[in-house]
């Protein structure tokens, strides 16, 4: 029979954050701009005449509302509106994936570094110092060029640059909080090092965790776009908001709304997520209910 340490006030806690949350203005603002994104990248596709890969040579570089095309058409008469939907889905994807593969290394690492202390968090905590002593932006285009780029690679190479702060915020706070009254309960009652680090420890660290995960999401859609921008990323013809800013560059002066499109999206995409990850960050924060 296994016994757990349990502890009342973590509903009321959790009530309070999300009161808080919720009391966050831009918070709210940037939750409606990433559920409204996501709506329309999901949905928009199923409501548009044409496809993401539909040719129409007789209508290239047709202005936005011209002939069915709300937001325009490409050099090849291509939906500009049903090219950004699909690429928000993959770019979305990607950005979600990132969050569950970097927060996931990055909490194992904290959590273990933590909790051991000595050596072994010198040890973990210098690999880490290590990958952040690497730009990466330099680094993803390392890696861009030597793997066949396609979204799954795309993910993982992000993930590889992104884990090391999910990392250092873990690890801070599993130290300051193993040697609470709670840690020591449960080696009192002979629980394991592994049940003490993960279902007792990271447990209490999720607040720092989740506005982590939220502001990785907003980075990797950027370096997504980044990357496919500079011809490493997703290549055509399947489409991303980073290749289509790509190929809209030559076209500024003649058909602004090429670049203009795709890059207002990556806007609305990254701010809603830094707006939602500066809202969980004021509500985890206890130090609020004090000002």
């Amino acid at each position: 029979m296994t016994t757990t340490v349990t502890y009342s006030k973590r509903p009321f806690i959790k009530s309070r954050a999300l009161r808080r949350f919720l009391g966050h203005r831009l918070a709210l603002i940037g939750l409606l701009m990433v559920l409204s994104l996501t709506a329309a990248c999901f949905i928009g596709p199923y409501l548009l005449p044409y496809d993401e890969l539909y040719i129409d040579l007789l209508s290239r570089f047709a202005p936005p509302g011209t002939g069915g095309h709300i937001l325009g058409t490409d050099p090849l008469g291509r939906d500009i509106a049903a090219r950004l939907f699909h690429a928000g889905q993959i770019s979305m994807a990607v950005g979600f994936a990132v969050m569950v593969i970097a927060t996931s290394i990055g909490s194992v690492v904290g959590v273990v570094s933590g909790y051991y202390g000595g050596r072994v968090s010198a040890v973990l905590m210098r690999i880490v110092d290590a990958f952040l002593s690497f730009p990466s932006v330099f680094l993803l285009l390392a890696l861009a060029a030597f793997i066949q780029p396609g979204p799954v690679m795309i993910a993982l190479i992000i993930s590889a640059t992104s884990w090391m702060e999910v990392a250092r915020i873990v690890e801070a706070e599993v130290k300051s909080l193993r040697n609470q009254d709670f840690v020591q309960a449960a080696h009192m009652l002979g629980l394991s090092n592994r049940w003490i680090m993960f279902r007792e420890l990271l447990p209490n660290a999720i607040g720092p965790i989740i506005v982590a995960a939220t502001l990785t999401v907003a980075r990797a859609i950027l370096l997504e776009a980044y990357i496919s921008f500079l011809g490493y990323g997703i290549q055509p013809p399947l489409p991303s908001w980073g290749n289509m800013l790509n190929g809209a560059q030559q076209y500024l002066a003649s058909a602004p709304w090429l670049a203009i499109v795709p890059g207002v999206t990556i806007t609305i995409a990254v701010a809603g997520f830094n707006f939602i990850g500066d809202g969980l960050r004021d509500a985890f924060d206890s130090r609020s209910d004090h000002q």
